[in-house]
């Protein structure tokens, strides 16, 4: 019959095998991690598609701001989903440049490698309002939505970027809310502010809804979110952030998760780097079509979020602008 430790010995064997462990995530985190490797572009993501069915050279985020605002779209397998997006977010472009003849604006669609028709149905809206309106960047393979954002933000040319989801959950006339949260932060430092669109006031009706696992898992990565990361805002995965132009540079030339935590390590940046950042709630609804598969996607983001802490505390990873060619 084996023999049973007493408890403090137990305890301490527990405590020993934590530490070993948690050496071994290290060592493990130090010497997988990719160090910050130039940025690769396939020769056909460096042009777009004009409405006249022409190419024409992708800008660059280091070129002079030539737009009010770009929309920046990540879009995987979206041609469902997308027009209703793109119609809610089109016309409330067009009446407020109607209204404001100063205001200029562009929307990126970002078709991240998608096997359906969603290029061909970004593209009726490149025909319909042009393509110094519209713009269709399509990725040669799935890079994830983080890789999609940044490579849309990297060829856009707004004084300020907005991120927003190709599914439409978040209204889009919020975009003045977080405007407003972004003009809060003022004098902005080096020109740089984020401004996050927030669901955190949701959470309580959200939970109702969820069952009692999806709901477990939601807490278990807020949990992780905030010990590991980010203590300043609560709902860091909205997809609907404001972000002046200098911040989208700095941030995303820094940038190393491609996939669903790509917003923990954008915001651990921003945070590195003391770029103040405004958390506003927005109106959101839960649309159907999710890509996100819950047990197994929230355990690659449990990963991510212990890397993205290990990696940067280690010197693996370290607040370098990323080169593109």
């Amino acid at each position: 019959m084996a023999l049973l430790l007493p408890l403090p010995e137990a305890a301490a064997a527990l405590a020993a095998l934590a530490a070993l462990l948690l050496v071994l995530v290290c060592m493990i985190a130090h010497v997988t991690a990719i160090k910050m490797p130039t940025l690769h572009q396939h020769e056909e993501e460096k042009f777009f598609i004009n409405a006249e069915g022409r190419k024409e050279p992708v800008p660059t985020i280091h070129d002079p701001p030539t737009k009010e605002l770009s929309v920046v779209v990540p879009s995987y397998n979206e041609e469902d989903r997308l027009p209703l997006m793109m119609d809610e977010a089109l016309d409330y472009l067009e009446k407020r440049q109607k209204q404001d003849p100063s205001f200029t604006y562009e929307v990126i669609v970002v078709d991240d490698g998608s096997k359906d028709q969603t290029t061909k149905v970004a593209m009726k809206y490149c025909k319909k309002y042009g393509s110094d309106q519209v713009r269709v960047l399509s990725l040669v393979k799935n890079r994830g939505k983080g890789g999609a954002v940044r490579m849309g933000v990297f060829s856009s040319r707004g004084k300020k970027i907005l991120m927003a989801d190709a599914d439409g959950a978040t209204k889009f006339a919020d975009i003045e809310k977080v405007e407003e949260g972004l003009k809060n932060l003022q004098p902005w430092p080096n020109q740089m502010a984020i401004s996050c669109g927030s669901r955190a006031h949701l959470e309580k009706d959200s939970i109702a809804k969820r069952s009692y696992f999806r709901t477990l898992l939601m807490y278990g990565f807020h949990f992780l979110v905030w010990f590991l990361c980010v203590k300043e805002i609560r709902d860091t995965q909205c997809g609907f952030k404001l972000l002046t132009r200098e911040a989208a540079s700095r941030t995303f030339s820094t940038l190393h998760i491609e996939r669903w935590a790509f917003d923990v390590e954008l915001l651990y940046i921003a945070q590195r780097l003391r770029i103040p950042i405004a958390e506003v709630a927005v109106n959101w609804t839960e649309i159907e079509g999710s890509k996100l598969v819950p047990f197994w996607s929230w355990l690659q983001m449990g990963r991510d979020l212990l890397f993205i802490r290990v990696r940067y505390m280690t010197g693996a990873w370290q607040l370098e602008r990323r080169k593109c060619n």
